[in-house]
């Protein structure tokens, strides 16, 4: 697990919950509880936090762990995880795992099922991760992204819709187990994720509004593992912030 490293991007700037990042959590910033809780689950690897705002820089910093401040244009965390391994010279046969900087509740297990589904793919160019569907109002919300694979559980596409089309039910009666839902944690070998930043947004991503689409249009292949364990949703919104302290609280 030497070659693999993590970027978590934490970007100031948010919508619907304003320097998130900071956002405290039982008295720490829950970018640094992430980071913590990624480096406690995978020891091995590289754990850096890649932003764009001083403030963060510092509460990271003064937990003493690794932050590096990338440029604040970037539209995704993909951009912004391209810079920071270039800014680091990372070595193209590096395994970058993405963890998002809002996920305080992600499983240690999951990461770590991960890193090693990644280091054990040969050839490995790009992983995520999926989940079997629960429940049939996911498969019809435009929100959750569905994908499907092939028979070696590399990504055939990803979409808003539900996919697979199930022609001889009625869409209200589609049983579930057909389904699975794409999970937002990636993986990618320094030398793929150089492409896609690289890249501009294809016809496919820009409709719609997924960026893995662009990798799949580049002749990527995306290794999807199976999870099967919990979940527990980011957070997006201070009704976010008060589920994941009444998590924390239960321990």
């Amino acid at each position: 697990m030497s070659n693999i490293k993590v970027v978590i991007p934490a970007r100031y700037a948010s919508t619907r919950l304003p320097a998130k990042p900071l956002v405290d959590l039982l008295g720490k910033p829950m970018v640094v509880r992430v980071a913590e809780h990624v480096a406690e689950a995978l020891p091995q690897a590289d754990v850096w936090v890649a932003t764009d705002d001083q403030r963060i820089f510092d509460v990271v910093q003064a937990a003493g762990l690794q932050v590096a401040m990338t440029r604040a244009d970037h539209e995704s965390g993909t951009d912004r995880t391209a810079e920071m391994a270039a800014n680091l010279g990372w070595a193209d046969d590096s395994i970058i795992i993405n963890v998002q900087g809002d996920e305080p509740l992600i499983d240690p297990v999951l990461l770590q099922q991960f890193a090693e589904f990644c280091g054990s793919r040969e050839p490995f160019t790009m992983a995520s991760v999926m989940v079997n569907m629960q429940d049939l109002a996911d498969v019809h919300n435009a929100n959750v992204v569905k994908l499907v694979t092939d028979s070696h559980s590399n990504a055939l596409y990803f979409s808003r819709s539900a996919i697979p089309f199930v022609r001889d039910v009625d869409s209200a009666e589609w049983p579930v187990a057909p389904f699975y839902r794409h999970v937002g944690i990636y993986a990618y070998r320094l030398k793929e994720l150089k492409l896609l930043a690289s890249t501009p947004p294809c016809g496919l991503e820009q409709l719609e509004k997924l960026e893995q689409l662009r990798a799949l249009y580049l002749g990527i292949d995306i290794a999807m593992m199976h999870w099967q364990g919990e979940l527990h949703a980011g957070i997006d919104s201070p009704e976010d912030v008060e589920r994941v302290l009444q998590v924390l609280k239960a321990g």
